[in-house]
Order: structure tokens, then sequence, then C-alpha cells
């Protein structure tokens, strides 16, 4: 499960790739709400797709991340376990 994806689309490549297509309809001469709309939606559509790239580049030029670690235990953690 690759969550850090999920940390990127609000925080960074939704507005970026919105913002970018905005800009290049608004230089382009187009100021109507359905030109607007659509280059928000290309935006949402293609968000998905860039943030799932941008997380593995992250985690590929990353030295202490092992992707092929099978984590201890399950997906709850251990209640025996020491807190931090």
């Amino acid at each position: 499960m690759d969550r850090l994806k999920y940390v990127l689309i609000p925080s960074g490549v939704f507005p970026v790739l919105a913002g970018g297509f905005l800009i290049i309809a608004f230089s382009l001469g187009y100021y109507d709400w359905p030109v607007i709309a659509g280059a928000v939606a290309l935006g949402a559509v293609l968000t998905l797709p860039a943030a799932h790239l941008v997380s593995r580049r992250i985690k590929r030029d990353d030295p202490d991340f092992d992707h092929r670690r099978t984590p201890e235990g399950g997906i709850l953690p251990d209640p025996a376990a020491r807190e931090v």
C-alpha cells in the first residue's frame, strides 16, 4: 500500500497540475466556466497517476526504504509492545 501518494495528492500534486492547466487556459485567452471546469477536471484525473510516479521516485531515491521488507506482525500493532 502506497500511503505517500495519498499525502501528496492534496498537498502538492493536484494544486500544481490544476493550477498549471488553469494558467495555460488563461494564457490562451479562455476565461469561460467550462474551460475552467475542464482544466480542474483534467488536473483531478491526472493527479493519481502523477502522485504515484512522484511517490515511487521518492521511495526509489531513499536509501533507507526497502520495498522487499516484510512487515512484522499484521495490520494491528502488538498490544503487548512497549509504548514509545
